[in-house]
């Protein structure tokens, strides 16, 4: 059965991150409430298919301009606490 999180993202312009992983372990769905709405469609559609490691490999660290965050970066952060 999918898991569902839904995690409160620190430091960002979203205020939401839901997250879907399949019975696979791998990112079924992302969607974010805020943000750059389009840019962050984007992101989940990029990660879908991917093990929650992949995601966090690849986005971890990710800042958004001055800010020491980004929705990436939150995006990993969320998996890392599942």
């Amino acid at each position: 059965m999918a898991k569902h999180y839904h995690y409160t993202p620190q430091g960002t312009c979203s205020r939401d991150i839901e997250i879907t992983i399949g019975d696979d372990g791998r990112v079924e769905n992302v969607t974010f409430t805020g943000g750059c709405h389009g840019n962050l469609q984007g992101i989940g559609s990029l990660v879908r298919g991917m093990t929650p490691e992949e995601v966090i490999g690849r986005l971890k660290g990710i800042k958004c301009g001055a800010k020491s965050t980004s929705c990436p970066d939150q995006l990993a952060c969320a998996l890392s606490a599942e």
